[in-house]
């Protein structure tokens, strides 16, 4: 039985070999992982760490959506990992890094936000966990270039209480700080850089 899918060049810029057990969530995903706009977000630029986690709370319940509760109990075992590196080895566009501290005036809020936090709230900079420009690594995902809608919702299900499975419920813990407008600014924000 083959166990790879080849991708017809119309499809991609190049031939890619996509696993057996990673061809279901190319649907919603993207053959690289690119996302689908609301219907699936990108997996591209996620690390192995990252996606191997989420697909593991999907299975267990611990985080919930109705379509992913389900497309992640179809990848067991060995597949996880298997899954989780073919799509974290996907290409994302380079994009100009900025650091924290590059700039120390910053009048756009959610820049600010994204970049100095709101200490008066207990707020860290994003970016002192999700990486320069948004970029993430590790246990963090990456928010640059991601579906705004996808990370407004995110950040509402933190915000409510129904995302969970993050180490001591630190998104629970800032989302909730957060109003309306700055979850929308902040989604914006990290969409937009690509």
């Amino acid at each position: 039985m083959c166990n790879v899918m080849h991708v017809n060049a119309s499809e991609t810029s190049s031939q890619q070999v996509i696993p057996a057990a990673a061809q279901l969530c190319t649907s919603c995903h993207g053959a690289q992982g690119q996302g689908m706009g609301v219907v699936g977000p990108r997996l591209a630029g996620l690390s192995a760490e990252y996606i191997n986690n989420q697909l593991t709370l999907f299975q267990t319940g611990k985080r919930q959506n109705p379509t992913m509760l389900a497309m992640a109990a179809t990848v067991q075992g060995d597949n996880i990992a298997l899954v989780s590196e073919y799509f974290s080895q996907q290409a994302v566009a380079d994009i100009p890094l900025q650091f924290r501290g590059d700039k120390v005036a910053i009048s756009d809020p959610f820049e600010a936000l994204a970049f100095q936090g709101d200490w008066s709230r207990v707020i860290p900079a994003c970016t002192s966990c999700h990486g320069p420009s948004g970029v993430g690594g590790g246990q963090f995902p990456r928010l640059a270039g991601q579906e705004v809608s996808y990370l407004k919702t995110q950040l509402l299900s933190w915000q409510n209480g129904t995302r969970k499975g993050d180490v001591d419920n630190m998104m629970g813990n800032i989302a909730v700080k957060l109003t309306a407008a700055e979850i929308d600014g902040l989604s914006e924000f990290f969409a937009n850089i690509k």
